[in-house]
């Protein structure tokens, strides 16, 4: 069995896990409540909230995995990429654990991390395929010819997707998270009220600063009360703009590279306009979490 510990942004998260992809145990705990009063991760406090809670999480973990310490056989955590001191606390934690029970420590890239969740079972799927891995930090489209094999495609050049999502929740004053929060109220909108533009840029690559701009131009010109009324509709043109990027790169990439097989990786992937979009993509499934305290206790 092998220990997972993953701290690199806002969840303090464990999870105990078989060579064959079972998972045994996956437990969060979110700090999503405590980042919203700021409109984003304040990564200070993320280090400190980390620090607190990366001891009880591991705990958990290995409590609802029925496994001790005794019994792993590797502990695995992210070396990045990710907030600095956020990093550090899973890093020592793993290494405490890794070195007091003679354990092999494995470093993961979490990018990777991100593409090998789709190894898991219940429905693992095997390479090669290509991969849409869209995060709050990167935006990315991969050939995956094997399981350790990475081939970058493209990229994005300014903001990633989920981070335009969640700046764009904050111009709406939607609050963070903001790709949910712009995912609900999308569902009440009209995404073809307003026409933002979509950058097209060289090759296979992204860009969302410019959708950025046009969304805050656009809010800085209604009043409050306009605003009030058509904040459903931004939210949905501004959706519809940012999943229209990701899909024609999808598409774009898959003829180019003949792949006969789509996959859908990250925190964006959860997006339910993403997902209608792309419905031959396979995307990361839902995985069984335990939510851990979120505050030590």
């Amino acid at each position: 069995m092998i220990l997972g510990v993953e701290t690199s942004c806002d969840e303090t998260a464990a999870a105990v896990v078989t060579p064959d992809g079972r998972i045994l145990s996956n437990v969060i705990s979110s700090q999503a409540e405590l980042h919203a009063r700021f409109g984003g991760v304040v990564p200070e406090v993320a280090s400190r909230r980390h620090l607190e809670l990366v001891v009880p999480v591991l705990r958990e973990a290995l409590a609802e995995a029925d496994a001790e310490l005794e019994t792993l056989d590797a502990v695995a955590v992210t070396q990045g990429p990710g907030l600095v001191g956020a990093l550090l606390v899973g890093l020592s934690a793993a290494k405490a654990v890794a070195w007091a029970n003679r354990l092999p420590l494995v470093p993961v890239n979490h990018l990777h991390g991100h593409v090998a969740s789709l190894y898991l079972q219940p429905e693992p799927i095997e390479p090669p395929f290509l991969c849409l891995l869209a995060s709050g930090g990167h935006t990315l489209l991969i050939d995956v010819a094997e399981p350790g094999g990475f081939r970058v495609l493209g990229t994005t050049l300014d903001d990633a997707a989920g981070e335009a999502f969640d700046k764009g929740a904050r111009l709406l004053g939607l609050g963070y998270p903001g790709g949910a929060a712009i995912d609900r109220l999308a569902r009440e909108g009209d995404s073809g009220s307003y026409d933002f533009p979509v950058a097209r840029v060289h090759g296979l690559d992204f860009s969302f600063s410019g959708l950025k701009t046009a969304l805050l131009y656009t809010v800085r010109d209604l009043s409050e009360d306009e605003l009030e009324r058509r904040r459903a509709d931004l939210a949905a043109a501004y959706q519809r703009a940012i999943v229209r990027a990701l899909v024609a790169r999808v598409h774009e990439a898959a003829e180019q590279n003949a792949a006969s097989r789509i996959a859908v990786v990250g925190g964006v992937a959860a997006n339910s306009e993403l997902r209608a979009a792309l419905p031959e993509a396979a995307f990361a499934a839902e995985r069984p979490t335990s939510s851990a305290p979120t505050r030590p206790g």
